[in-house]
C-alpha cells in the first residue's frame, strides 16, 4: 500500500512533515521518504523501514532539513520522493497506487527516445513513469491530467514545486486525499488521523481526479472532480486507521456497524466475543454490543517490537511475525466457546495458525466472522491482496479444489447464500479448522459504510469495477 502527506507553512515545516508522514506507517512497510523545499532547492531523504520504525530512521535527518514546503511518503513500491528536473522547473513527486499498463507506457517512452534513470534490477519505477507523463505537457496541471488519462489502475500524487504543493487524487478516487488547515499552514494527507495532534482541521476532501494547488495562503482548485467515484471499500473494513475518515465517514464507526450487522444475522451460542488485532477489534466491539455479549481479549498484541504482521517482504518471515506478535491468554481461552470478528480472510495462513493455538490452549469452539464477503479477485487498482497467483486467496483456493479449476463460476461463488458460495465457505472453514465460519453480506457491508455501492470499489469480492 502507501500513504502521502504534505505541508505548506509560513514557518519551518520539517517537524510537522516528519510526524504527519509517520502517521501513515500502518499503510506500508518497505520505504519512507521526505523532501523539503527551501531557498537552496530540495532536500531529500529515503530510508528502508522494513526492520525499524519511520521515526527511528528519519530522526537524524531533522537537524539538517529546513524549509516551508514538504512532502512525505510511506511506500511499498519504489524509493520516493523522486526529484525531477524539467522544462517546468525542478519538482519533487510522491505517488501511491498501481499502474497496470506500466510496461506499455515504458515501451512508448522508449520509442520516443525518452529514458529512465531511476531503476532497480532493470525495472523502471512507477513514480518515474508518472513524472515522465507529467513532463510531456506544458504545465504541472496539464501534465497531471495527461498522466491520469494514460494510467490504467490508479495513482494519487503530491508534487512539491517552488510555489507550494499540487495534490491530485486518482481519476476514480480509489485512494483518498484530504486537506487540513490551521493558522499559517495547510496540509494534505491520505489519512486524516494525521491532523488532530498537529492542530489541523479537515477543510476539504478531494474528489475523484480533482487537482488542488496549496500554498501557505490557502488552496485553489486547478481541475474539478469527476462524477464517477470508486473509493476502495477496504479503507473502512481493513487498512484505514480507526481515527481516520474518508468521504466524511469515520473508520471506527463503520467497523462497529459492520460488527453489528454480523450480529444481526447470527444467533450462534458463544461465551464471549473477541477481535483479531488490530482491525478486527472495532468489528468485534460492534458485534458484542449488538448481541449483548461480553467482549474479551484472548489474544493480546505485543506492539513494542512486533508492530505489523506484514512488515517483512518474505512470506515465511511474515508468518513468523504474525505468530510472535499475538500472545494467547490461556485463562480466557480454556474451556470457552469463542467468537472472533476479523476484518477479512486473505490467504488464511496466519489465521489457521491462530486457530490452532486457541484449540491447543483449550478452546471448546472457535467461530469466525469476517466483516466483509469472501475475497475472490486480486486487487487490480492498489497493491493490496496482490500476489503472483490468485490461488494465494483462500476463496480462490477453495474454488479450485471444488471445481478442479480456479476460475469457474466466479459470479455464483460470489453470490451470498448460493449453493456454491456455501460450499466454498465450508471448504475454507475446514481448511482453517473453525467450528463455524460466516462472512458478511455485501449489502450489509455497503450499508455500514454508508455510500451507494456504485460509489465503492468492490472488485475484490464480486469483480465489479470501473476503469
Amino acid at each position: 500500500m502507501g500513504g502521502l502527506f504534505g505541508v505548506v507553512s509560513t514557518a519551518d515545516c520539517v517537524s510537522e512533515l516528519y510526524y504527519g508522514t509517520d502517521y501513515h506507517s500502518h499503510l506500508g512497510t518497505r520505504r519512507g521518504g521526505m523532501a523539503v523545499r527551501n531557498k537552496s532547492g530540495i532536500q531529500r531523504a529515503i530510508h528502508n523501514i522494513e526492520n525499524s520504525y519511520f521515526r527511528t530512521k528519519f530522526e537524524t535527518d531533522l537537524n539538517r532539513f529546513h524549509g516551508n514546503f514538504g512532502i512525505g511518503v510511506i511506500s511499498d513500491t519504489d524509493p520516493q520522493p523522486l526529484i525531477v528536473g524539467s522544462h517546468m522547473g525542478t519538482f519533487g513527486i510522491v505517488t501511491v497506487g498501481k499502474i497496470n499498463n506500466q510496461e506499455a507506457l515504458v515501451t512508448r517512452a522508449f520509442k520516443r527516445k525518452n529514458f529512465f534513470s531511476d531503476t532497480t534490477a532493470g525495472e523502471v519505477h512507477p513514480t518515474e513513469v508518472v513524472a515522465m507523463l507529467i513532463c510531456e505537457a506544458d504545465s504541472y496541471v496539464d501534465g497531471i491530467k495527461n498522466a491520469q488519462d494514460a494510467i490504467q489502475g490508479s495513482c494519487s500524487m503530491l508534487l512539491l514545486t517552488d510555489q507550494g504543493i499540487i495534490a491530485a487524487r486518482d481519476r476514480l478516487g480509489r485512494t483518498p486525499l484530504t486537506i487540513g488547515c490551521r493558522e499559517g499552514a495547510f496540509a494534505v494527507s491520505s489519512e486524516t488521523c494525521a491532523f488532530p495532534n498537529l492542530g489541523y482541521d479537515v477543510d476539504h476532501c478531494l474528489g475523484p481526479g480533482e487537482v488542488i494547488r496549496i500554498n501557505p495562503d490557502g488552496w485553489e482548485q486547478q481541475a474539478p472532480p469527476g462524477e464517477s467515484l470508486q473509493v476502495c471499500a477496504f479503507l473502512w473494513v481493513y487498512y484505514g486507521y480507526p481515527a481516520s475518515e474518508y468521504e466524511g465517514i469515520n473508520v471506527e464507526e463503520v467497523r462497529n456497524r459492520c460488527g453489528a450487522a454480523l450480529a444481526d444475522n447470527d444467533d450462534t451460542p458463544v461465551d464471549f466475543v473477541g477481535g483479531i488485532p488490530d482491525s478486527g477489534i472495532g468489528h468485534g466491539i460492534g458485534y458484542a454490543n449488538q448481541r449483548g455479549l461480553p467482549y474479551r481479549r484472548p489474544f493480546v498484541k505485543y506492539t513494542p517490537t512486533w508492530p505489523r504482521s506484514f512488515m517483512p517482504q518474505n512470506q515465511k518471515m511474515r508468518d513468523l511475525v504474525a505468530r510472535m506478535k499475538l500472545i494467547p491468554v490461556r485463562q480466557l481461552i480454556d474451556g470457552q466457546r469463542i467468537l472472533f470478528c476479523e476484518d477479512s480472510i486473505v490467504r488464511g495462513t496466519q489465521l489457521r495458525d491462530n486457530v490452532q493455538v486457541l484449540f491447543e490452549y483449550g478452546a471448546r469452539e472457535v467461530h469466525m466472522r469476517p466483516a466483509c464477503p469472501c475475497l475472490i479477485h486480486p486487487c487490480e487498482f492498489l497493491n493490496f491482496s496482490t500476489s503472483r497467483s490468485t490461488l494465494d486467496l483462500a476463496g480462490r483456493t477453495a474454488i479450485s479444489q471444488l471445481e478442479g479449476a480456479e476460475d469457474r463460476h466466479l459470479d455464483e461463488y460470489a453470490r451470498h447464500g448460493s449453493e456454491k458460495n456455501l460450499a466454498m465457505i465450508d471448504r475454507i472453514r475446514e481448511q482453517l479448522h473453525l467450528t463455524t465460519l460466516k462472512y458478511q453480506r455485501m449489502d450489509d457491508m455497503v450499508a455500514a459504510i454508508g455510500l451507494p455501492k456504485n460509489r465503492l470499489c468492490t472488485h475484490c469480492w464480486d469483480g465489479t469495477s470501473y476503469t
